[in-house]
């Protein structure tokens, strides 16, 4: 990890530099891009924030460990993963240029089908696809509702006025800060720092269920809120752990009454709304604050929080295509295709820092500082990543060891499993989770 990376996360969360973690191991994910150093400094980052929050612990990051965190923990026994991706999901041959449909979510997959007037076939799709200019075909579907993009090479993407409202943003966008009170932690101790916390979740794939799956490694009470019948079979086992799932409609009076309750007694949301959804369903940051005047408000979005495509729905895969970091891939690899990074590496780093940023501010509230609301985003993050060198050795890390793996089993709600040993350790404070990875829409919407 270089020292200016590290200091621009430094001074992201707090205006100046420290020290930065110890690290261990070796090995590098394969990529044209310095991924592994970015899961090693996210990673850190946010033991690092825990142990200012805390007062205590010596940080260690193991790098090859971070590097498998940022792909698949959950090692299934007896049971099969679904699959992350669906059918018709992936990069297509436009007729000037590559393009990527996002479409694990029904709804999105059925506006890309509309807009292509074909069926739920890849062939099929990938003939509609071809007689489309690429950005003609973003436009109509991001229009319809689902989620696609162009590949465009870093330059152009710096050109465009994304790009350029991006980079001109901070990795961490702080915003109106407010006086809160301390947040009381009666029941916590060294082994579970965090325990009292109440974290209201919003988030969905897959940076902030990864946020609230650090922090409830470490005692923090997490309430996932999604959709009722709301689901992502591939990824939940993943990102659960520790936490609550239960499923309001915030568009039924007596489920806003329900959230609403949840609000005012929550400590910290997490959100990752596009930019105003929120604010449309009612719960403006103004509403938030009448709700609940001493509540830590961390965010994200996909493509900044300033730009013109600033509402716009987006995914990890998606920002590796505008951003030129697929592009950049192809190029190195002297490949016909894009080539994207080899993990989700936007998604997961961002969701550290989303929990770094928490910590920060929940420490800033026990000094008595007035603590302001975090906006990160998934395009930030990746033009952090395009800054950094690569300078990690050793081995490709492909695919986890046997000897990467926790000791025990957790029986999460799929069946048997082992997750991998954790990436972080804090000399007094374990990682580790109270409860098994649960299914969505599985717990009563309350705090317990």
């Amino acid at each position: 990890m270089t020292l200016a990376f590290h200091d621009a996360i430094s001074a992201a969360l707090y205006g100046d530099s420290c020290p930065g973690p110890a690290i261990v191991g070796g090995g590098k994910l394969p990529s044209a891009y310095g991924v592994t150093e970015l899961a090693v400094a996210s990673i850190g980052a946010a033991g690092q924030a825990l142990a200012r929050a805390i007062g205590h612990g010596d940080v260690v990051v193991d790098r090859r460990l971070a590097s498998l965190w940022f792909d698949m923990t959950l090692q299934p026994q007896g049971w099969d993963m679904p699959s992350v991706w669906d059918s018709v999901a992936g990069n297509y041959r436009a007729a000037d240029r590559w393009i990527r449909l996002h479409t694990n979510a029904p709804h999105h997959r059925q506006a890309a089908l509309k807009v292509l007037e074909c069926t739920e076939d890849r062939a099929a799709v990938a003939d509609a696809v071809a007689r489309w200019q690429a950005e003609e075909l973003e436009t109509a579907i991001v229009a319809a509702g689902g989620c696609a993009a162009t590949q465009y090479t870093t330059d152009e993407w710096l050109a465009r006025p994304t790009g350029m409202a991006v980079a001109a943003e901070p990795l961490i966008h702080w915003g109106q800060a407010d006086t809160i009170s301390p947040v009381p932690l009666p029941d916590a101790s060294a082994n579970r720092p965090l325990s009292g916390v109440k974290i209201l979740d919003l988030t969905r794939v897959l940076a902030g269920p990864v946020a609230s799956r650090f922090l409830a490694g470490f005692g923090a009470t997490v309430l996932r809120i999604d959709p009722a019948h709301w689901d992502e079979p591939g990824v939940i086992p993943e990102v659960n752990p520790g936490k609550f799932s239960a499923g309001l409609d915030l568009q039924v009076q007596e489920d806003r009454k329900v959230f609403e309750g949840l609000l005012a007694e929550a400590d910290v949301l997490l959100h990752g709304y596009r930019l105003g959804a929120l604010d449309g369903l009612g719960y403006d940051p103004g509403a938030r604050r009448y709700l609940n005047p001493g509540l830590v408000d961390v965010s994200l979005n996909a493509y900044g929080h300033t730009g013109p495509w600033s509402t716009r729905r987006g995914f990890d895969s998606l920002v590796q295509m505008s951003a030129g970091i697929a592009a950049h891939g192809q190029a190195r690899a002297g490949a016909d295709h894009p080539v994207p990074l080899p993990v989700q590496a936007l998604d997961h780093a961002t969701g550290y820092l989303m929990a770094a940023a928490v910590l920060s501010a929940l420490a800033a509230a026990a000094r008595g500082e007035t603590v302001p609301a975090a906006h990160l985003s998934l395009a930030r993050t990746a033009e952090l990543l395009a800054g950094m060198q690569r300078l990690a050795d050793g081995p490709e890390i492909r695919k986890p060891a046997d000897s990467d793996y926790a000791p025990g089993t957790e029986n999460s709600a799929w069946g048997p499993g082992r997750r991998l040993a954790a990436a972080l350790h804090l000399d007094t404070s374990p990682l580790h989770w109270n409860l098994p990875a649960n299914r969505c829409n599985s717990a009563p919407a309350c705090w317990r």
